[in-house]
């Protein structure tokens, strides 16, 4: 059995460490018990340590003054309680504590394949709109039964007729979809600007551009059946939300092309650290920022210039090293073999 056992503290804390020591499970902890799942993985056992039954995770945390406590057990099912009382989904637990996590690999969210950046939005909303997930939740079954329904009716001939019942579904609630997006995306928009001149000696303009092949409903019915026959065809839904994407720019090139890996890295720490205050505009309240291997890649200039950012918020950085930065104060951990031992306190780094 695993135990993680974190309790708030509204500080900048630090683990470092070499490399394999445990220091990324301790922010893995934090997030699945804030959203429910692992960003390293979708199978709950791979949780579970090797040789092991069952695994534990408790948080206990301050929220409006109050001390809560979230627990996970993981075995043969994934079951969670706040405050000793059991929930009955597993999307209950989004809310209670809002976190923004930074990765080596968030990057992806730039470079790879354009679902990397729908979970990004997916993340952010959820944790300010409950509804959302409902929504995101519907429109995956509706659009998985049009899909089975495509394929039926090449393959056995079915009424295409019947096609617009799902297309209405889909519509009703993919434009809904499309409006918390479109929302968020300009919210990011009027937070990144500030955070990224500020990080780069105003030599940096950015700018996030929402791509959607629907923005109507009448837009969205008209392509659908504009798509329809090629639709049945390859058996699955071209047009719609599921297909949404962004693209950010600095200084009006695309990053994801023109950028350096410093800049790609950067864009997306000030992409994370806009979602960050866009929930504290939602929740007056900064969420919990979660970054592992935060420094590297990255110049002194730039991480000071993010860490002078994030002073408010209760922090959490993995690095492999001390790193030096004037007038901040820490709590340091050094992790080592899975055991956390505190260094310093309080001081200046």
């Amino acid at each position: 059995m695993i135990l993680q056992k974190l309790t708030y503290i509204k500080a900048q804390i630090y683990f470092f460490g070499d490399n394999a020591q445990g220091k990324t499970n301790i922010l893995e902890a934090i997030f699945i018990s804030s959203l429910g799942k692992s960003f390293r993985t979708n199978k709950d056992k791979e949780l579970i340590k090797e040789n092991e039954e069952n695994s534990k995770i408790e948080i206990i945390f301050v929220k409006d003054t109050r001390k809560e406590k979230i627990k996970l057990e993981i075995a043969e099912k994934k079951i969670f309680s706040v405050n000793e009382i059991v929930l009955k989904k597993t999307s209950e637990i989004v809310g209670k504590i809002n976190v923004v996590l930074f990765t080596p690999e968030d990057i992806n969210i730039l470079k790879n394949e354009p679902i990397k950046r729908r979970r990004f939005l997916n993340i952010m909303i959820s944790q300010l709109r409950p509804l959302y997930i409902h929504l995101l939740s519907q429109y995956n079954k509706v659009l998985e039964q049009r899909n089975n329904y495509l394929k039926q009716i090449k393959y056995e001939n079915k009424n295409r007729n019947n096609l617009d019942i799902w297309d209405e579904q889909l519509i009703r609630i993919g434009i809904k979809i499309f409006n918390y997006r479109r929302e968020f995306i300009e919210k990011i928009n009027e937070k990144i600007e500030k955070i990224h001149l500020e990080t780069t000696d105003n030599k940096e303009n950015i700018e996030i551009k929402y791509k959607s092949n629907v923005t109507n409903e009448e837009e969205y019915r008209k392509k659908m059946k504009i798509k329809q026959e090629d639709d049945i065809q390859k058996g699955y839904t071209s047009i719609g939300i599921h297909r949404d994407d962004f693209d950010i720019f600095i200084n009006k090139k695309n990053v994801s092309i023109f950028g350096s890996q410093g800049q790609q890295r950067s864009s997306i720490i000030s992409l994370k650290l806009a979602e960050a205050e866009v929930i504290y505009d939602e929740k007056e309240d900064y969420p919990v920022l979660l970054l592992d291997d935060f420094m590297s890649e990255l110049d002194k200039k730039r991480v000071k210039g993010f860490i002078k950012r994030i002073k408010d918020n209760q922090v959490l950085i993995t690095c492999t090293e001390k790193f030096d930065i004037d007038n901040m104060v820490y709590n340091s951990y050094k992790v080592e073999k899975a055991k956390v031992e505190r260094v310093e306190e309080n001081g200046k780094i």
